[in-house]
């Protein structure tokens, strides 16, 4: 059972239909319980990087959902879930994450001409090992985003967090557009939006985590 987080943004019926569409049972939940209980968690989101820590700190979701990624449960994160995931966001900021990757989630600089958000369909440069993309290639997938993640440093204290591969993008400059460590992975585009190849990539996320 994939257990969806309520906090209040995000396109949540969607990523819940996209999951059942690849034949996965999908819950959406706001319960801290629940989502310190669930097997398999999804962080889904849109908006602002302030507004989702205020949320999922006001609804007491926060400690769950690193209790989850601690325990080296299943995690993926989807656009803001992969931003969240960075120590700290400009967007409303600088504001702190999850800190589960030691970095930062800034505004695009780009070029003149060139338009923020990024939005609509972008390729992607996915590592030749990668798990999430092991079953598309020179596919598009569906961004809208005006912040990205563009650095980190690594935490060598953290044992849950050590080189991630990460799948770049480029839009006037390379930005994450998915990381992979383990059990966690999060893209900063919609797969629930992105038709076949990001069925593509649910579908490998949910194989992996299976075996």
């Amino acid at each position: 059972m994939v257990t969806i987080v309520d906090y209040g943004s995000g396109n949540l019926r969607s990523v819940q239909k996209a999951f059942e569409r690849i034949g996965a049972s999908a819950v959406i939940s706001d319960d801290p319980e629940a989502v310190a209980r669930a097997d398999r968690l999804v962080l889904p989101g849109v908006g602002a990087f302030a507004d989702a820590m205020r949320e999922l700190r006001t609804r007491g979701l926060i400690e769950p959902i690193l209790g989850h990624i601690a325990a080296d449960k299943p995690f993926f994160g989807i656009c803001m879930g992969l931003q969240l995931l960075f120590s700290t966001g400009h967007e409303g900021g600088p504001v702190a994450g999850l800190g589960v990757l030691q970095g930062e989630v800034v505004r695009f600089s780009l070029p003149t001409g060139m338009k923020i958000p990024h939005m609509g369909w972008n390729t992607v440069q996915a590592p030749q090992d990668s798990v999430l993309f092991e079953d598309v290639a020179d596919e598009r997938f569906y961004f809208v985003h005006s912040y990205a993640a563009r650095r980190w440093v690594l935490d060598a204290s953290n044992p849950h967090m050590a080189e991630p591969m990460v799948t770049w993008a480029h839009h006037g400059e390379n930005f994450v557009a998915a990381v992979e460590n383990g059990p966690l992975s999060a893209t900063q585009f919609h797969p629930e939006k992105s038709g076949d190849a990001g069925a593509a990539v649910l579908r490998s996320w949910v194989r992996s985590i299976a075996a």
